[in-house]
């Protein structure tokens, strides 16, 4: 038998931390490699992680409701196959949390070491780690007033007896704002982003949108602008590959690519209170409208509960921002890394043209790409902009 840890893989670009919400087997249970395991909360969503090893679950390090950062090591495995490595000897990394009772397979974890461990992992800022080692003041002695009772640089100044200097009212971030702050900020300063926009018309969609929803199965999700925008974003997007990718590397360094995806994995920006969520369709494709229905009202409805699956909300390469019928004219949205693109969709309104010879009103929407000009150019992309109207305001559809 070999004993292997259970780890917190990372979610995400920007994922640092989870809670752990509910252990779905308990400890005795037998496992299977790649079930779900544990249900952990990101700063986007609740996901489940997968069982590293086919065995018996031994022991688990982290109880619910406990924090673990990714790559911790919150339980043990009995595995019943042939594994690459045992478990190292070292102690394991561990949440301050309660430890479940070890089995007698499993040798107890030093009292010493596991407090030595819990004294590392107490949750606070870099500035309040700093002041506490200079004063020699135990942060295990502190109640922290931060995020989930982060110890903070006032909480040491106060320990220690110095004045707190007077602060104007804020507002802590959220984890989920937090997450976002921090991925904005890294495609500002490190993505050359530029935009191309043109107007698209709906007069055919709108028609067509009425005949194929009138032909679904009772019960099938109504049929969105939404829907046919990620149809008509992912055969673009195979017709123009370069699109879909993303940059790696160091632009300076040999190892910088473009690597390409295996196929249009599109997010779908929607709002929530506490910022945004961006749950992704893979292989959009391959799929036909009803199908794209279900999946785009699924994982939205889940998204906005907090239950997107782990491949839900990872490895797209390009999103759709639509801030709806209340929306802005037109609008710029910034790229989500790694992506290298995002549509912004303007409201449909009425507008006066000139069609034939003779000027009509028609509903148009301002559609507005913003690129990573590491990847793409804008001639290139103008093409893909005219490609994606054309599909828009023409007749070839898949609907089933």
């Amino acid at each position: 038998m070999t004993l292997v840890a259970q780890e917190i893989p990372k979610v995400g670009l920007v994922m640092e931390e989870v809670k752990v919400v509910r252990w779905l087997k308990n400890v005795g249970d037998n496992v299977v490699a790649g079930e779900p395991l544990l249900e952990v909360e990101t700063e986007k969503s609740v996901v489940e992680i997968e069982a590293a090893a086919t065995g018996r679950l031994t022991q688990i390090l982290v109880q619910v409701d406990s924090q673990a950062l990714v790559g911790d090591q919150v339980g043990w495995i009995e595995s019943t196959e042939a594994q690459g490595a045992a478990a190292p000897a070292a102690v394991p990394r561990m949440a301050d949390s309660a430890v479940a009772a070890p089995s007698a397979a499993t040798p107890p974890i030093p009292a010493a070491a596991t407090a030595a461990l819990a004294r590392d992992r107490i949750r606070s800022t870099p500035v309040a780690r700093k002041l506490a080692a200079e004063r020699g003041i135990d942060l295990g002695g502190i109640t922290g007033t931060g995020p989930g009772g982060r110890v903070q640089l006032e909480d040491v100044q106060r320990a220690a007896g110095a004045p707190c200097p007077d602060k104007p009212a804020t507002q802590s971030l959220t984890p989920m704002r937090r997450a976002l702050a921090r991925a904005m900020s890294t495609s500002h300063a490190t993505i050359p982003q530029f935009t191309v926009s043109r107007s698209v018309e709906w007069t055919v969609l709108q028609v067509l949108r009425g005949e194929f929803s009138a032909k679904l199965p009772s019960g099938s999700p109504k049929l969105s602008p939404t829907d046919f925008l990620l149809q008509a974003v992912a055969r673009a997007l195979i017709e123009f590959p370069a699109l879909n990718a993303t940059f790696s590397g160091d632009p300076d360094s040999a190892d910088a690519r473009i690597v390409a995806a295996s196929g249009a994995h599109i997010g779908l920006v929607v709002a929530v209170d506490s910022g945004l969520l961006v749950p992704v369709i893979h292989d959009v494709e391959r799929l036909g409208l009803a199908e794209i229905a279900r999946r785009r009202q699924d994982c939205v409805e889940r998204g906005l509960k907090g239950r997107l699956k782990r491949e839900e909300a990872e490895g797209a390469t390009f999103s759709i921002s639509n801030l709806g019928a209340d929306g802005p004219d037109r609008f710029t949205a910034i790229i989500n890394p790694p992506q290298s693109a995002i549509l912004a969709v303007g409201r449909q309104r009425d507008c006066v043209v000139a069609r034939e010879g003779a000027v009509v009103v028609r509903p148009l929407s301002d559609l507005t790409m913003t690129v990573d000009h590491r990847v793409a150019d804008g001639r290139l992309t103008a093409q893909f902009l005219a490609r994606l109207v054309a599909i828009l305001e023409g007749r070839d559809w898949r609907v089933d």
